[in-house]
């Protein structure tokens, strides 16, 4: 999609440390259709770009809505959106992606740390509006620091809020053992939760739960075939420009060192914002946004860890 450029209509404090902003479109127009699931890019500024899940209303064409937690150890994003973006302002948002979709089922498991719970939200909201079963676990540090706790409260004792200062950590052997096979467990949250409840969902023999991760796993960006950190070219096809890449270096910080500045985010290959295309060479993928069967086709690559098994590199840039 073209970039859109929306208005900041309002501003809320969901929790300590988490930022809600209200978008829309400045001249009143609709906006993109969404699914559960789905997240923007949204420009934070000139130096970031960053994701974020939308968690409003599915149904409200007029309006979208984000939620920011500061994150005092990050890279600076989030710092960024909490001291700058204020109502009244026009953002850039880039695209609009959907990599954690809901697939059908007859039950739902959602499990939510902290922020995760941003894309669960709509998927309650759908679930709950075609009557199907469902249950959410919610866990956080703190009560004062877990988001949109009142939305939630309309749903009784569906949902199972875990502040960790309280109650310790969720039971989640139990809520995921005690499940139907035919259920779909949704998982979105810090690393050490997701990998829990893959662990958990293996070793009852459950299909392997839908997860959505904010940071890369322990295994992200080692080589697909076991290659050695080689220097390689690139060929920037639309600039007419070619980057050497050192062992060193990833691509994209190569390509920043020549003067470009491409959309990038987490920098770790889980967000999907530097994907670029990929016109010839052969791709060392690195990443945990691509599927296997868009690795196998070779049709792009994750600048930020990915590398090349050719000399050079042509990709659409």
């Amino acid at each position: 999609m073209d970039p859109l450029f929306l208005l900041i209509r309002q501003t809320a404090w969901e929790a300590d440390g988490v930022l809600s902003l209200t978008l829309e479109d400045a001249a009143g127009g609709a906006l993109p259709t969404w699914d559960p699931g789905s997240h923007i890019d949204l420009q934070v500024n000139d130096d970031f770009v960053r994701q974020y899940s939308l968690c409003g209303d599915i149904a409200d064409e007029q309006r979208w809505r984000i939620a920011i937690l500061r994150e005092p150890a990050g890279r600076g994003g989030s710092a960024a959106a909490h001291e700058t973006l204020r109502a009244g302002m026009k953002v850039r948002v880039l695209a609009v992606r959907s990599n954690f979709p809901l697939v059908p089922a007859p039950a739902f498991l959602f499990i939510a740390g902290g922020i995760g719970i941003t894309p669960i939200l709509p998927m309650i909201q759908s679930v709950a509006a075609r009557g199907l079963e469902w249950s959410l676990v919610y866990g956080g540090r703190r009560r004062d620091s877990m988001a949109f706790l009142d939305e939630l409260a309309r749903y009784g004792d569906r949902v199972k809020v875990v502040p960790e200062d309280v109650e310790g950590r969720p039971d989640l052997a139990t809520a995921i053992g005690e499940l139907d096979p035919s259920a779909a467990v949704y998982c979105c949250g810090p690393g050490p939760l997701l990998d829990a409840v893959i662990s958990i969902s293996n070793k009852l023999g459950r299909t392997e739960p839908h997860i959505e991760r904010f940071s890369a796993n322990a295994v992200a960006h080692v080589s697909s075939v076991g290659n050695e950190e080689a220097e390689f070219d690139v060929v920037l096809d639309r600039s007419r420009v070619t980057v050497h890449v050192p062992s060193d270096l990833t691509i994209l910080e190569s390509i920043e060192l020549a003067g470009l500045k491409p959309f990038n985010s987490c920098r770790e290959g889980f967000c999907g914002t530097c994907e670029v295309g990929v016109l010839s060479g052969a791709i060392d993928h690195r990443d945990e946004y691509l599927t296997p069967q868009s690795k196998e086709a070779g049709r792009s690559i994750m600048i930020c860890v990915s590398r090349s098994l050719s000399e050079t590199l042509v990709i659409d840039l």
